[in-house]
């Protein structure tokens, strides 16, 4: 979690809360300033990561600004980038830090790999965000809520970097034998940034505890696994992608080290625990946040026709059931994500590599949504998360 105030004459920038993050901020003009976004590295200095900015301006009510988000550019998989791929972003502001809207009309200045956004600001404070945030302290408030609901299991699995509890949360019918059940997994917030995520996450949690008989039955048919906060970590400093010693927790699934990342470490172990003890997954599904495109993609060759047509059967309840866009139909996984170079295996392909479990990775787009004509908001994520419960569990009982 970062923490700083840039006083600007009246106007001051603060990151000093939870998820809160940028960097250098310089004054151009009274009402123009400009914010460079900090980023991450990975354990090696590489793979610069930009996606993540979280502050609040303060002095600001009835004034024209100009907000310039500056150093965009970065890497990503080892290839340098101009942060071009971010250019169609429209970041999200609030004036009370819970109700969040799109800005408007947003300016790429290519040649500084930055965006500038113009507002007349309603009050004095108001906060700018990449997408919607969604802290510890969000998950916890479900997690009370929900506390006490007799379908609902929460344990810790292991403790991240920071000592932060890793959690592990089951839905299913206690009373339901578990011997036919159908079972699935699914994992959000890989990486710190990728907020929507977990707003998918807390819809399909709170769809699938809910009254609504459709399913009170699926409770009686599934075990339904959550893995809800893969980087606890991240999502308090206000991280992107890395872990607190550097490590992407969706680019090494193929290594084992509980010092450098008990994060992977405490999942596979309960993954792989799970079904060393004689009990199947189904389907496993990691959630993410992209900018280029709605996407599945799974060991469809790898796994043969059974596999394949699992895959076949989620993208098609997704495309006709949901706001999901993926014209060009589930894709195949390589082998690691990054051909031509030794290991470095995303959760998907380390899960297949080691007991063949039918995992996918779905890509959600932060911009705009083709399906939407817009980009999506907290409660599109929410519904999103209730609609892919329907879609991943006829999927499976298909």
């Amino acid at each position: 979690m970062g923490v700083a105030a840039f006083l600007l004459l009246a106007v001051s920038v603060h990151t000093n809360f939870e998820a809160g993050n940028i960097g250098k901020v310089e004054r151009l003009s009274e009402n123009h300033i400009r914010c460079a976004v900090t980023g991450e590295t990975d354990q090696d200095g590489r793979n610069r990561q930009p996606s993540w900015f979280y502050f609040r301006l303060e002095g600001v009510g009835g004034r024209e600004m100009t907000v310039d988000i500056t150093d965009l550019h970065g890497e990503y998989n080892y290839k340098p980038h101009k942060g071009t791929g971010l250019r169609n972003m429209r970041p999200v502001y609030s004036y009370d830090d819970k109700q969040w809207r799109h800005v408007g009309k947003v300016e790429w200045l290519d040649n500084e790999s930055t965006i500038r956004i113009r507002f007349k600001a309603e009050k004095d404070r108001v906060w700018i965000a990449r997408q919607p945030p969604y802290t510890m302290q969000d998950l916890a408030r479900l997690l009370k809520e929900l506390r006490g609901h007799p379908h609902l299991k929460q344990e810790t699995i292991g403790k991240s970097v920071e000592g932060r509890p890793m959690l592990l949360l089951t839905v299913t019918n206690p009373k339901v034998a578990d011997g036919n059940k159908k079972v699935l997994w699914l994992m959000a917030r890989q990486h710190s940034w990728e907020s929507g995520t977990s707003w998918v996450a807390e819809g399909f949690l709170r769809y699938l505890l809910s009254t609504d008989a459709e399913a009170s039955k699926l409770r009686d048919q599934f075990i339904v696994k959550v893995l809800p906060a893969c980087d606890p970590d991240g999502v308090v400093r206000g991280g992107v992608r890395f872990n607190n010693h550097g490590y992407d927790l969706n680019r090494n699934w193929d290594a084992v080290d509980e010092e450098k990342m008990p994060e992977i470490a405490s999942q596979r172990k309960a993954i792989l625990g799970w079904v060393d003890s004689g009990r199947p997954i189904h389907l496993f599904l990691t959630l993410h946040n992209t900018e280029s495109a709605d996407f599945i993609a799974g060991p469809l060759t790898a796994g043969g026709p059974k596999v394949r047509a699992l895959g076949e059967r989620l993208q098609k309840l997704l495309d006709d059931t949901t706001t999901f866009y993926a014209p060009k139909g589930a894709r195949d996984m390589t082998e690691t994500t990054t051909p031509g170079m030794k290991g470095r295996m995303s959760v998907t392909q380390g899960l297949w590599a080691d007991r063949e479990i039918p995992a996918f990775l779905m890509e959600l787009m932060v911009d705009r949504s083709e399906k939407l004509g817009r980009e999506p908001t907290v409660q599109d994520r929410l519904e999103f998360g209730a609609a892919l419960v329907r879609a991943m569990t006829g999927a499976v009982l298909d």
